[in-house]
């Protein structure tokens, strides 16, 4: 395996506006250290964050539970270490936990949790942001206090660019927006129905586009998806497993590796830590391990070469770094710590 020599971490975190939330790190995998090379004050909990490929315009959500919430766009210039706001839009939804590019770059999608709705922004030219458009949806779950109403938390899009993807834990589905060839903003939608009391949170697809990988968040199980662009309903399930043992129910993050041999869950509120599946030739997971971590490990993130995966502990105050094996999948404690204060997501890039 060929080793990268540097990369850029970003992280994003719960945080008053007077606090320095987003911040960027230079990684070292040689060393697995990280150095800060500038941050980023002015936003209340800047929780998630999007970077574009050019690695030039950075988008981070303000996570107010009110109308107060909104998207911020921020242009790093890496080669004078520097973060700076540069504007904001509101997002019309409370508490927006996650914001993605579409595979164009003309749009930026956000989720908004309290809100049960998905907003879209067009970028011009320069990065900048249009004023929001908002698609509200309705309904509730089987768990009357997780899901009274619709809980918006993640984005995704298949790999083909045709469907948009966001993830509805409040309504156990997952609703589809097909995606316009013009980038126009999608009029219609579809669902597909989840496991009922699944709460589905976070997606990531296969680097082929054909397997999809669901964390529902309440019930700890993983959701396999089989994608069929030519099928009037796109998703089917064909398993799903058990990946939270000790029933948290507070399951958060989940990544593939580079490589795409092995899959990696994140969950908390009981028995913290990642999970830890060999992926089969057909989509299908095994279970192999499960690596304890420091409490509340939210997002988690695989370095580029799938040397190290580094875990975003929030009430540990701490990114935490861990040694991958690529040939088992198992992880290991380097000891290694990047203190900050309340860590949510973490975004690499490459210098």
């Amino acid at each position: 395996m060929q080793f990268l020599s540097s990369l850029f971490l970003l992280i994003g975190s719960y945080c008053s506006s007077a606090d320095p939330g987003v911040k960027v790190y230079a990684f070292n995998p040689a060393e697995a250290s990280a150095t800060l090379r500038c941050q980023a004050s002015g936003i209340e909990n800047p929780s998630f964050l999007c970077l574009t490929p050019d690695a030039r315009h950075v988008y981070c959500v303000s996570e107010y539970a009110d109308e107060r919430s909104m998207l911020h766009h921020l242009v790093f210039q890496p080669e004078a270490s520097r973060l700076e706001l540069l504007g904001a839009r509101l997002t019309k939804g409370g508490a927006p936990c996650y914001v993605a590019l579409s595979p164009d770059g003309g749009s930026l999608y956000t989720a908004n949790y309290l809100g049960g709705s998905v907003t879209m922004f067009r970028r011009d030219a320069n990065g900048s942001l249009s004023a929001g458009q908002l698609t509200q949806f309705d309904g509730h779950g089987p768990t009357p206090e997780r899901q009274s109403q619709p809980h918006l938390h993640a984005i995704n899009f298949t790999r083909d660019g045709k469907w948009m993807l966001a993830n509805d834990l409040g309504t156990d589905q997952i609703h589809l927006f097909p995606q316009a060839a013009d980038g126009s903003y999608p009029r219609s939608t579809q669902s597909f129905p989840v496991a009922s009391g699944m709460g589905p949170r976070h997606l990531c697809f296969d680097a082929r586009g054909q397997y999809a990988y669901l964390l529902g968040e309440i019930s700890g199980e993983i959701a396999v998806l089989s994608y069929q662009p030519g099928d009037s309903q796109p998703l089917k399930e064909v398993q799903r497993v058990k990946a939270d043992r000790y029933d948290g129910q507070g399951s958060a993050d989940i990544h593939l590796s580079p490589d795409g041999r092995f899959l990696y869950a994140s969950h908390r509120l009981r028995g913290d830590g990642v999970s830890i599946f060999s992926v089969g030739a057909d989509g299908r997971l095994s279970p192999v391990g499960y690596q304890p971590t420091g409490s509340h490990p939210r997002n988690f993130a695989l370095t580029p070469d799938g040397r190290y995966l580094l875990v975003a502990c929030r009430d540990a105050d701490a990114v935490e770094i861990y040694d991958r094996d690529a040939a088992t999948g198992l992880l290991a404690d380097t000891g290694k710590r990047i203190a900050t204060p309340r860590p949510v997501c973490l975004v690499f890039c490459e210098q």
